[in-house]
């Protein structure tokens, strides 16, 4: 299985993009997980999700749960998006070692990245998240919990918002077993309390949603655009990384997620400057040509959208 994943993903590379559509039907149905987890390098496994929004019949798993084998325990990257999303990727663990879960990793104060932390801490794990997203949790778990009961409906039973127990700022060093896995918070990106898990021995990052490639990246309302790239651009790209797991996508390079990210933020912002410069104004900034970018998935959710928070954003830099 190992050799198999491993040429999967230099193919992937190789290719330049794996195949993603948010119109593929759940590769998993005898689970709640969209797919089943592979292990992309000896001892890193991802269940990569759905690429379209959450919906009932994804089950909320519309980004990728990771997990890292160290020899003394699993580190899980990501809660999930319900208390029953995370059973289900506790079985696929448990299927794969007897070593037990010690620490899960929420990527960011997103639903689908805490919800599941209900489950693990009924198990007792320690759950550790960024100040800022652990703040976001707290203010709006209410909310976040009540959408997720929207779509999940009976897949949300069991469900209930539980904040991290461990909160950190800017790095949170873990050595377990034989590895040492950094848990960074490298700067304003996507979202609030947006972490990476860097695993200098095996040259992979765990990207979270700092890194898009095969689905469009969603511009919030605050997000700041110029941040993010200068945060990929500097602390991110210094990391050196060989293979990169975003937060939604398959594995990939580090090359891959330059261009479809910051590429695409840096053409974005240079469409909405110019519109702008020209006298534009809100209403049609929406309709800026991102034709360019219809190839990723969720386009048709997001360009739009996007280019509204851009022009917001840029009209009073």
């Amino acid at each position: 299985m190992v050799r198999t994943a491993i040429v999967a993903l230099l193919g992937s590379l190789a290719c330049g993009m794996a195949v993603a559509s948010e119109d593929i039907a759940d590769q998993y149905p005898q689970s709640e997980l969209y797919s089943k987890p592979v292990e992309w390098l000896p001892g890193v496994y991802s269940a990569i999700g759905a690429t379209a929004p959450p919906t009932y019949e994804n089950s909320g798993h519309n980004n990728n749960l990771s997990f890292i084998v160290t020899g003394d325990g699993v580190i899980v990257v990501n809660g999930g998006a319900s208390a029953r999303l995370a059973q289900a990727l506790h079985e696929e663990i448990k299927a794969v070692t007897d070593q037990p879960v010690r620490l899960v990793i929420n990527e960011n104060g997103q639903g689908h990245a805490a919800l599941g932390n209900s489950y693990w801490a009924d198990q007792g794990v320690d759950i550790l998240a960024h100040a800022d997203a652990i703040e976001v949790l707290e203010q709006d778990g209410d909310f976040i919990l009540m959408g997720m009961q929207r779509y999940n409906r009976d897949k949300a039973e069991g469900t209930r918002m539980v904040i991290p127990n461990l909160s950190f700022d800017d790095t949170y060093v873990v050595e377990m077993g034989d590895l040492t896995v950094e848990v960074l918070h490298l700067g304003p990106a996507h979202d609030p309390g947006d972490v990476q898990v860097w695993i200098p021995s095996k040259s992979v990052v765990i990207a979270g949603d700092i890194a898009f490639h095969e689905r469009m990246p969603p511009i919030f309302e605050g997000t700041c655009t110029s941040c993010w790239i200068e945060t990929f651009e500097g602390p991110f790209t210094d990391l050196g990384a060989t293979y990169v797991v975003p937060g939604h996508g398959h594995p990939t390079s580090m090359e891959m997620v330059t261009r479809e990210t910051v590429g695409y933020l840096h053409d974005l912002r240079a469409k909405i400057g110019a519109h702008i410069d020209e006298g534009g104004d809100l209403g049609s900034a929406y309709y800026v040509d991102q034709s360019a970018w219809a190839y990723l998935d969720t386009f048709e959710e997001l360009a739009t959208k996007n280019a509204g928070r851009v022009f917001e954003e840029m009209e009073w830099e």
